[in-house]
């Protein structure tokens, strides 16, 4: 590179390794290999499908639609309403201010850059391991990180006392970013009872929760899904959750998301929202809309409404029946059948990873995290055999 190039001073960045793995998969002949990578839902036949309820709601959009003019910055204010009882059930106490992002993704960033603006010396509690992107961001905004266990990947286990423990040392206005449900990467989500004392901690300390929600209705169900953190909210005097519809309405290239911000007075409501407008306007200036519009015209009819919950249903039954066909094809995966959600993080080294990879065409993340919807019923017995072979003889 010439050294005079405004670009000179930059220095090559790695590629991000699930995607090195989706190229690795595709020029794997072999017909039996099996991707268990990139995080999506698919299928018995290995299908990621549009949802009928979304196809009919795009019909719609299709026939009735008499504009493609801006939304305005904070979005489709009919999605973000239709959402909110979904989301935080029938009762809101805080005072509550909501835009539409693009994806979860852009919702996270939102909010670490809100909390930035808000609090420039703010410490943000994370447990490890998380979602990669979630340090990617909170690291180029150069917001302090303070982590601490969230799953034993050799034992298999939540480390709840650790969590509760490293919590116990943080501050008032220090911030804690939490998974609403199905944790990415290890599936393991906290009881009811659980989030009941990360509540009564967060109220005591003074925390500001930042609960990332990309997941709800693919665990336990939609309500299940969303109790734990409900309390996380109610008890704290400001928090924000981060929301995608990615996952759980199959739209994952159309990037649907949302911010949703509390507080506890509507002055600094009226402070906050002009920030978060402001920080929008410099991000994205206005959201994408067809997304959300479809998502908004599903909840607006009962009867797709209706056809929706069916589906999602469907997919969270596939996959935790997925979880119970895996503990029962092998001791070595019965911890899977108590977690929740696509994911799943496996006691293996990258060596073994590697290994699985060469040997048997079983393509997973280096870390050890699986996508379990990546599996069929014809492929269930297959990769547990394959994963015992791994554990019991091949490379640590």
């Amino acid at each position: 590179m010439s050294a005079s190039s405004v670009f000179a001073g930059l220095k090559p960045q790695a590629p991000d390794a699930l995607l090195s793995l989706i190229g690795l998969y595709r020029r794997d002949p072999r017909p039996e290999k099996i991707d268990l990578g990139v995080g999506v839902f698919r299928d018995d036949v290995g299908a990621t499908p549009v949802l009928a309820s979304v196809k009919a709601a795009e019909r719609l959009l299709l026939e009735g639609q008499a504009t493609k003019a801006y939304l305005g910055p904070e979005g489709d204010i009919g999605y973000l309403d239709l959402l909110k009882p979904i989301i935080f059930g029938d009762r809101i106490d805080h005072e509550m201010f909501a835009v539409q992002t693009p994806g979860g993704t852009g919702a996270i960033r939102l909010a670490c850059e809100l909390l930035k603006a808000a609090r420039p010396d703010l410490r943000m509690f994370i447990g490890v391991p998380t979602w990669p992107n979630h340090t990617q961001i909170l690291d180029q905004l150069g917001i302090e990180t303070v982590a601490f266990g969230h799953y034993d990947q050799r034992a298999q286990r939540l480390a709840f006392d650790e969590m509760m423990a490293a919590l116990e040392t943080a501050q008032a206005g220090d911030a804690v970013l939490l998974h609403g449900c199905c944790h990415n990467p290890s599936g393991a989500d906290y009881s009811l009872a659980q989030w009941a004392a990360i509540a009564e901690l967060v109220a005591r300390k003074g925390l500001t929760p930042l609960i990332d929600l990309a997941y709800q209705g693919l665990g336990l169900g939609l309500e299940p899904d969303a109790a734990g953190m409900r309390l996380v909210l109610a008890a704290a005097e400001d928090g924000l959750l981060a929301y995608s519809c990615d996952k759980n309405f199959g739209l994952y290239r159309e990037r649907v998301g949302a911010l949703y911000t509390l507080t506890r007075d509507a002055e600094t409501l009226d402070i906050t929202a002009s920030n978060i407008r402001a920080l929008a306007r410099t991000n994205w200036s206005m959201p994408p809309d067809h997304g959300a519009a479809t998502v908004r015209v599903i909840l607006e009819s009962e009867a797709l409404t209706a056809l929706w919950r069916d589906e999602l249903e469907a997919m969270r039954a596939r996959v935790a029946g997925l979880r119970q066909a895996l503990a029962k094809a092998s001791p070595a995966l019965a911890p899977l059948a108590g977690q929740h959600g696509l994911f799943a993080l496996l006691p293996l080294s990258p060596a073994q990873v590697a290994a699985l990879r060469e040997r048997h065409g079983v393509y997973m993340a280096g870390s050890g995290r699986i996508n379990l919807a990546g599996l069929t019923p014809d492929t269930i017995d297959v990769f547990a055999r394959a994963f015992e072979a791994c554990l019991q003889g091949e490379p640590a």
